[in-house]
């Protein structure tokens, strides 16, 4: 009969569950209060929320119960929610702030913006035109929103967006100089997009750059942009795998969260998994997977599974993570990459289906700090507060 873990070990578990507002794990903000194991491996976590209305309960509960389950001889999971009390809302908002001066280092991306990852497995499975489709549609929604071509090697977003000519930069009160980035209007939204496809004199120039040189151009984008303040979100196009970059940005933007791009393939899911194991052990929250280049519709209306069926959702079912949606073979979309017109502000199932995908993020798996931060408005006053006496 395998042995249950204890309590310590339920704990220390949920240490990788991280509250995607605050950049710190439940368990050293106060939110895992304490958790109990049955002899039959029933584990009861109790939960404290920074607000019993909090937004991001579903979220946590999807990552407590995942990461418990993960633990040997554990049968079943269950939560009992409470909510913290005025001093142990202090004690959260000071743990988050000094973590989020002393780890991330600085940059520029507001606190304000909700970061997703745009991650794959492997090259091929249309990670860029996910981002670049992903990012228009958001803005169209009325969004403002930064985009962070960070396949330094693989740069394509200018293109997937229409954007030419090169970033440049100016002088600012400080007397330093920063990055404007390329920003269009997009609906009642705009794009703000930094690449280095923006940077270098033709798109077919050959970058043969290696790990520590990759990460200093991410680390410019986040630190020498003028990103502005008011930015919805920040959707980041990552270089396929899980290499230097992928290990820089989750030290250098803790908040960030993933979303892992794979197609119906199994090998693709396999490799795809990778990425999430990749994520949780840099105790970045996982958002979720969708599938791209799923079944084919022909003029007929049949559909046909090019390259094959189920890879989206078994990723999701293993890695116990939301199938946020999946986007047909269509070649409107390939169409929209080369013309710079994304697909996703167009007509078709592709279209609608990339749209749907936008939609869930803004109203249930991801909504801006601005809809959804019942911890990050907490922390902005407690920030304001403290700015205040010690002016």
């Amino acid at each position: 009969m395998t042995a249950v873990p204890t309590p310590d070990d339920v704990l220390e578990a949920l240490r990788g569950v991280i509250d995607p507002e605050l950049g710190a794990d439940i368990v050293e903000l106060g939110m895992a209060q304490a958790a109990s194991v049955d002899d039959d491996g029933a584990v009861r976590v109790t939960l404290a929320l920074t607000t019993a209305g909090c937004p991001l309960r579903a979220q946590l509960k999807r990552e407590i119960v995942s990461r418990a389950e993960g633990l040997p001889g554990v049968t079943s999971v269950s939560i009992d929610w409470t909510e913290m009390t005025a001093e142990q809302k202090a004690t959260a908002m000071g743990i988050a702030r000094k973590n989020a001066q002393g780890s991330a280092g600085p940059n520029a991306v507001p606190l304000g913006a909700r970061v997703l990852a745009v991650a794959s497995g492997k090259g091929g499975v249309g990670k860029s035109s996910i981002t670049a489709n992903l990012a228009a549609a958001l803005a169209q929604r009325g969004f403002a929103v930064g985009v962070i071509d960070a396949d330094i090697w693989g740069f394509s977003i200018p293109r997937m967006l229409g954007l030419e000519g090169r970033l440049h930069a100016e002088s600012t009160a400080d007397g330093g100089r920063r990055i404007q980035p390329h920003s269009v209007p997009v609906g009642t939204g705009r794009l703000d997009v930094v690449s280095m496809g923006l940077l270098v004199d033709d798109e077919t120039d050959a970058l043969m750059w290696r790990g520590l040189i990759l990460n200093r151009a991410v680390q410019h984008f986040l630190e020498d942009v003028a990103w502005a303040d008011d930015l919805d979100y920040v959707v980041i196009d990552l270089p396929p795998g899980t290499g230097d970059v992928q290990m820089g940005l989750a030290r250098m933007l803790p908040q960030s969260e993933m979303i892992v791009v794979t197609t119906p393939a199994l090998a693709a899911q396999l490799v795809a998994s990778r990425a999430v194991t990749m994520a949780r052990k840099s105790h970045l929250h996982v958002l979720g997977v969708i599938e791209n280049m799923s079944a084919f519709r022909c003029e007929h209306g049949d559909l046909h599974p090019v390259f094959g069926e189920g890879g989206g959702a078994a990723l999701a079912a293993e890695a116990q993570i939301p199938l946020i949606g999946t986007v047909p073979l269509e070649p409107a979309v390939s169409a929209g990459g080369d013309a710079g017109a994304p697909v996703s502000l167009g007509e078709g199932d592709a279209a609608d289906a990339l749209r749907a995908i936008a939609d869930r993020l803004v109203d249930d798996l991801a909504p801006p700090v601005a809809m959804a931060g019942c911890s990050a408005r907490m922390l902005a006053a407690a920030t304001a507060a403290l700015d205040a006496a010690t002016a």
